[in-house]
């Protein structure tokens, strides 16, 4: 194959096709001829030849199936599907002068245009630190299938349409039954966060002083068992990590936190398990 291709400026690389030694969006097209059938995981290959191709590019994949073995086309465009925008297939068992004779079993040609990447999103949540004095208020989780049992400040998703203010404020009422108003919140801080499942988010920790918007009850007994006030100098045990790191942050007046658990973390703050909160340098800061 060198000699054939001595001069022509092609490159020949020997390695193991399952796992190309490329970096992704390194081809305009990836063609494979009799090949996917050998792999013992041929969607996880798929993916990897996926990833070479450019924005636009093409896989083409030239297979069959014959006695016992090669893979039928129903199950390779299956395995394509999730991996692509478009497929296009064509019959090749009718054209003798590909075999050298006529074949009787199944052969066939894939061309698939890989969907373009997903644009990253995260969810965004807000959280409230409400403050009497010292003192900030938080609510024991239950029933709900996460972190129940655990404490955490009132807090919840921004919903189609809102703002982050607009959701701090709905969620304030909802958990709590208080009526804030735009002037009573301020921004404590800012914190992307990973949950030990890999799962990111963005979450605004908003701060109001009572008694704004009245006295705050259980709104939502069916989702939360206790809502009592803490000192933030003694908070209990139990807390979920993300929100322990936020008050951390917010008592030492840190505003922008990257906080990304390891895969084998807790969801709740336990002794012995390292710190995950990484503070943010602001503008200006020396």
């Amino acid at each position: 194959a060198r000699a054939k291709l001595a001069g022509t400026g092609t490159r020949l690389v020997r390695a193991d096709a399952a796992r190309p030694p490329f970096a992704p969006r390194s081809f305009d097209v990836v063609l494979v001829r009799h090949l996917l059938w050998l792999f013992a995981d041929p969607a996880a290959v798929l993916r990897r030849w996926c990833a070479l191709l450019r924005p636009g590019g093409r896989l083409v994949l030239v297979e069959g199936r014959w006695k016992d073995a090669g893979l039928p086309l129903a199950e390779v465009t299956a395995l394509l599907a999730p991996l692509t925008e478009r497929l296009h297939t064509e019959p090749l068992s009718g054209d003798a002068d590909l075999w050298g004779g006529p074949v009787g079993d199944e052969r066939y040609a894939v061309v698939a245009s890989p969907a373009p990447p997903r644009r990253h999103s995260e969810i965004v949540d807000v959280h409230l630190f409400l403050r009497r004095g010292d003192e900030v208020l938080l609510a024991r989780r239950a029933n709900t299938g996460y972190a129940d049992g655990l404490w955490h400040a009132p807090s919840g998703h921004v919903e189609e349409g809102e703002d982050v203010r607009t959701a701090v404020l709905r969620e304030a009422y909802e958990e709590t039954g208080l009526r804030l108003t735009p002037e009573d919140v301020r921004v404590a801080l800012v914190m992307q966060h990973a949950a030990p499942s890999g799962g990111s988010r963005i979450g605004w920790f908003f701060e109001a002083v009572h008694p704004a918007g009245g006295e705050p009850r259980n709104a939502e007994p069916h989702k939360c068992d206790a809502l009592e006030w803490f000192p933030l100098d003694a908070l209990p045990d139990g807390l979920v990590a993300y929100c322990a790191a936020g008050l951390d942050a917010y008592r030492a007046g840190d505003r922008f936190v990257l906080h990304r658990h390891a895969p084998d973390d807790p969801v709740a703050r336990v002794a012995g398990v390292p710190g995950r909160a990484v503070v943010l340098r602001e503008s200006g800061e020396r």
